[in-house]
């Protein structure tokens, strides 16, 4: 324990990025704030500070960094808070309102076609995002790859960037804090989020039951302290399972958050458009005029006793002719 404190390196990748993309945020920020736009709150930007750019720090020059070429459940543990944690904060911060807010009026129509483009469309698009985030795991640990980031120093800087990028991607999509191509409900997201619980208790139970992976580059490595390999990978398998939930729930939360104000805007226009229909009918009937139902309300009238064809969104799908 006393290592998480004591244990330090450089690592060059980590401490050239993070404070580049603080120092972009930082001043995007303050610019925005001096012409008066709107905003996020202060605690989206902490979130962008702390749990992504601390946190990403923090993995590179920390004990998480210097045992992670050591360790198979470190590098796990070091793969998950890349592509999970750090990546949620960087997208609850909201970095693309912020920086739109610096820019002035071309600069933000120029952001808005790039966030509208085919290609932003379609990397946002639900299916895309998941599946990367979904098989990236798998890719890594029944691959070459893993093997090749241990042994090279630019291959596992890169894919530790790409890992960040993913889930950036991923969350960015999902959470629809920023502005996005298109806005998906968020009853999609949480079933998204319940596929890829199972998914990752899946991949842990295959660690941990598997014969032991990279025996070759541990073995060289000689070390001879800790846990044995298998013990070793069983950690990471736990790891991978119940941790890449636990950083989850978060996540899921703000679905839920989401989707509860997703409904409360829905329920104030159907709302809007009740008070609205009440107001012409009672207007016509007080001049006298006959008014067709379908011309003095949003919705169809309530002919039956039908629920749904009293629904104004449910009435549209299910009318009959």
């Amino acid at each position: 324990m006393g290592s998480l404190l004591t244990s330090w390196r450089w690592d060059v990748p980590t401490v050239v990025i993070t404070p580049v993309v603080g120092l972009g945020y930082g001043l995007a920020w303050f610019v925005g704030r001096r012409r008066g736009a709107d905003l996020p709150s202060v605690g989206r930007a902490w979130c962008f500070g702390l749990v992504g750019l601390a946190v990403w720090l923090y993995t590179g020059v920390g004990v998480v960094g210097v045992y992670s070429d050591t360790l198979f459940w470190v590098r796990a543990l070091q793969t998950l808070l890349l592509l999970y944690l750090v990546a949620f904060g960087l997208a609850a911060g909201m970095p693309f309102t912020v920086l739109r807010a610096a820019l002035g009026p071309k600069g933000q129509g120029r952001l808005d076609r790039i966030l509208n483009s085919r290609i932003v469309t379609g990397l946002t698009f639900p299916l895309v995002p998941s599946a990367a985030m979904l098989l990236t795991p798998w890719v890594l640990y029944f691959s070459p790859w893993y093997e090749s980031m241990l042994r090279n120093g630019t291959v596992d800087a890169v894919s530790r960037v790409g890992f960040v990028v993913i889930g950036f991607v991923y969350f960015y999509s999902r959470l629809q804090a920023d502005p996005t191509p298109r806005r998906y409900p968020q009853s999609v997201s949480l079933l998204i989020t319940v596929v890829e619980s199972l998914a990752d208790g899946v991949l842990g139970i295959v660690v941990w039951l598997g014969p032991v992976l990279f025996t070759d580059y541990y073995q060289e490595v000689g070390r001879t302290w800790g846990p044995s390999l298998r013990m070793d990978q069983t950690a990471g398998a736990g790891i991978l399972w119940l941790l890449g939930d636990v950083l989850g729930i978060p996540f899921a939360l703000m679905v839920m958050h989401s989707w509860a104000d997703d409904e409360r805007r829905k329920a104030r226009q159907v709302d809007a458009a009740l008070d609205a229909a009440a107001s012409t009918a009672k207007q016509a009937k007080s001049t006298g005029a006959e008014t067709d139902s379908t011309e003095t309300a949003d919705v169809p009238p309530q002919t039956t006793g039908l629920w749904w064809e009293n629904d104004p969104q449910l009435s549209e799908r299910f009318r009959r002719r």
